[in-house]
């Protein structure tokens, strides 16, 4: 009976991985669509607009990434104008395809209720008074008139408001607790107290400035961050996310780990390029869950494998969530360089995850996927290898020196010209329907800008908080208060700005989180000398890790929710799965060779070599395994008890920056590897 049910099943997957005519591994059945709406709480919100408006609000979102790729182009305007435009386009859109609660949406359903149009009419009025008068509002300085505190007022709880529809309630409220800090600051404790500001200096900050609403922030949204949000939306459309799972389940499908290890790599290559954990998560774990769930791995294990891939995509360069292109503007480090520095604590977080399910594999006896049934690579490299050209492209035009925008509007028209090109050849030669048509480019310009208009949103409200952050020095007071606790010590220091990273991500959208923890963290380690740039990717990797730590781990419980397996569950499997994560950034925190970094002045950034930074990496790499054994209970066998735990202890040896330590690390591998194998021989021996 158990032969006959392992023979249907494999009959199942079989049916079910069979090369079809595109040589493609995807189950085309898989709706996406339900997925996201089920689990992504943006995509899940939106409203589905029909008729008149709906084709107007597509018309809205493609003129949103026409000016966009105009400006690009061409040269963006003023910052008050790029700024002001960029924020009327996102909050319109927003106003319309985002309702006002989830009763509404249900009582409405895809019309547009009349409050939604005054709104969308008042952010056009409100931010549009910038764009148009930015020339007088200059010439007038810090003097403001009757109109702009009133028109300022409603600037900030519009912006609030479309925060709270489009990213959640957590931002609007960390904002809300600023601005209320900025007032009542006299009120405040002692350590934390300011001399408070009046409602009208306020909204003079948050509205009229570029430290407030208009800040940095935004400014990067309407710039970097749209170009490469658009950039993906055209990827999507040629097919690079089939491509990208066909090609993991392809390399890697065959080993122990088989589909798990192909969810590792499928969802480093989509976060790369990807602003979200929980759309990471939801994209690439409708396909990835249930085929790990068939081969034997638990459901809360293939939910928290999927989730922890999915959130290191945004720590992996070259997007990082959008992060790195803020971080670039407010460290004025370039942003190849954070690139640069940024790559070898990524790729360990990866072989960390990789490494803990292929040991996960062999402990529980699984068995990769024949080749046979798996896409053919030389097949789909000649067929598809083509969606890789973009990519080159946008890495080459930043390492060559481009700037992040040039290299975004060059690699998207990269991307259209060869889907183009291999549509008419389709046509022509195999005369079949085309794979990328002229709707398919609408579609891109489309979702692209809906797609940003949740950076946009968030990136607005968090000018609100380092506007606040700006006017009352709080940064500086917080950095102080944490080193007190520390008194003093690094390592202290370390982990406080560790648990507050942790606890004011979560919840955040990449971009938001990064924001307030650059404001109000970072500082902390400067007082320090922790190198500059090792303490921007401190906190931007805690805070990344809140997507999977519970008691609020979105992308964990996304993955839960596709596995059908208990979220909080899953949440812990994805920490212990992202173990790495806790501790590599503490290794480049204290010695920057793992970075890459020799030093940061201004916006010169000194590297080591790569070799010059081996007797730190090499030893990581070890150390990042002995983590993966000592978790598993795994390394040729199944570990002993005392094992595990000596395991545990090689790998902080090697994590250590020492000779010494090192050495003793690489004696305890030797000798666990040759007491397993003896073991593993003499079991041999006996069952002979």
């Amino acid at each position: 009976m158990v032969d006959e049910q392992k023979k249907v099943e494999e009959n199942e997957l079989e049916d079910k991985t069979n090369n079809s005519e595109n040589d493609s591994w995807i189950d085309e059945n898989v709706d996406i669509n339900g997925a996201m709406e089920k689990f992504d709480k943006e995509a899940g919100s939106q409203r589905k607009l029909r008729g008149t408006i709906g084709k107007a609000v597509t018309v809205l979102a493609i003129a949103m990434s026409t000016f966009h790729m105009y400006t690009a182009f061409f040269g963006t305007l003023l910052s008050i104008r790029q700024r002001s435009l960029h924020i009327i386009f996102a909050f319109v859109i927003g106003f319309m395809i985002y309702p006002l609660s989830k009763k509404s949406k249900e009582k409405h359903g895809y019309k547009v209720p009349y409050y939604d149009y005054a709104l969308a009419a008042l952010a056009v009025i409100v931010f549009g008074y910038l764009f148009i008068n930015f020339q007088e509002i200059a010439l007038r300085g810090a003097t403001m008139q009757f109109q702009d505190y009133v028109l300022g007022f409603f600037a900030i709880l519009l912006t609030l408001e479309i925060t709270r529809r489009v990213v959640g309630p957590e931002l609007p409220i960390v904002a809300i607790a600023f601005l209320v800090y900025a007032k009542f600051g006299p009120m405040m404790p002692s350590l934390l107290a300011h001399r408070g500001y009046s409602f009208q200096r306020i909204i003079s900050q948050m509205y009229m400035t570029t430290e407030g609403i208009l800040g940095i922030p935004i400014g990067v949204s309407a710039t970097f961050v749209f170009m490469f949000i658009l950039f993906g939306a055209f990827l999507d459309k040629t097919g690079v996310g089939k491509f990208f799972i066909d090609l993991a389940f392809g390399l890697t499908g065959h080993l122990k780990s088989g589909p798990a290890m192909s969810a590792v790599v499928a969802s480093g290559f989509m976060g790369s390029i990807s602003g979200s954990s929980v759309a990471n998560t939801v994209t690439t774990g409708a396909f990835t869950i249930p085929l790990m769930k068939k081969v034997g791995y638990k459901p809360y294990f293939a939910g928290a494998v999927e989730a922890a891939a999915s959130t290191g995509g945004q720590i992996m360069p070259p997007v990082m969530g959008a992060a790195a292109f803020i971080m670039a503007e407010f460290t004025g480090i370039p942003y190849i360089s954070i690139v640069k520095a940024a790559i070898i604590p990524a790729l360990l977080y990866y072989f960390a995850v990789g490494t803990i399910v292929h040991l996960e594999a062999s402990k529980l006896g699984l068995e990769g996927i024949p080749k046979d049934r798996l896409p053919n690579m030389k097949k789909l490299i000649l067929s598809k290898g083509y969606l890789f050209i973009p990519l080159f492209v946008i890495v080459y035009l930043l390492i060559s020196g481009r700037t992040p925008l040039f290299a975004a509007i060059y690699s998207i028209l990269t991307a259209v010209i060869l889907a183009s090109l291999v549509s008419i050849g389709t046509i022509l030669i195999l005369k079949k329907k085309a794979a990328f048509t002229w709707r398919d480019f609408l579609d891109a310009m489309e979702q692209g800008a809906k797609g940003a208009v949740s950076v946009a949103c968030a990136c607005a409200s968090a000018g609100l908080i380092v506007g606040v952050v700006t006017m009352t020095g709080l940064g500086l007071r917080v950095a102080e208060l944490i080193v007190t606790l520390a008194q003093g010590m690094l390592l202290p220091t370390l982990f406080f700005t560790m648990i507050a990273s942790i606890i004011l991500g979560m919840g955040l959208p990449t971009t938001a989180k990064y924001i307030v923890l650059a404001t109000m963290a970072v500082p902390a380690l400067i007082r320090l000398d922790v190198n500059l740039l090792s303490a921007h990717l401190f906190v931007l990797y805690f805070g990344v890790i809140a997507d999977i730590t519970p008691p609020v781990a979105l992308a964990a419980y996304a993955g839960a929710g596709i596995a059908g397996a208990n979220a909080m569950k899953t949440g812990f499997q994805a920490v212990k799965l992202a173990l790495a994560a806790f501790i590599v950034p503490y290794l480049f925190a204290m010695d920057s060779h793992l970075i890459m970094v020799e030093s940061v002045s201004g916006s010169t950034v000194n590297f080591y070599g790569l070799l010059e930074s081996m007797p730190v990496i090499i030893p990581a790499i070890m150390g990042t395994f002995c983590l993966a054994s000592g978790v598993t209970g795994y390394f040729v066998t199944k570990n002993k008890i005392y094992e595990s735990a000596v395991m545990l202890l090689a790998a902080i040896a090697l994590m250590n920056v020492g000779t010494y330590t090192d050495l003793i690390g690489i004696f305890v591998i030797g000798g666990i590897y040759l007491l397993q194998k003896a073991r593993v021989k003499k079991m041999s021996s006996s069952n002979a």
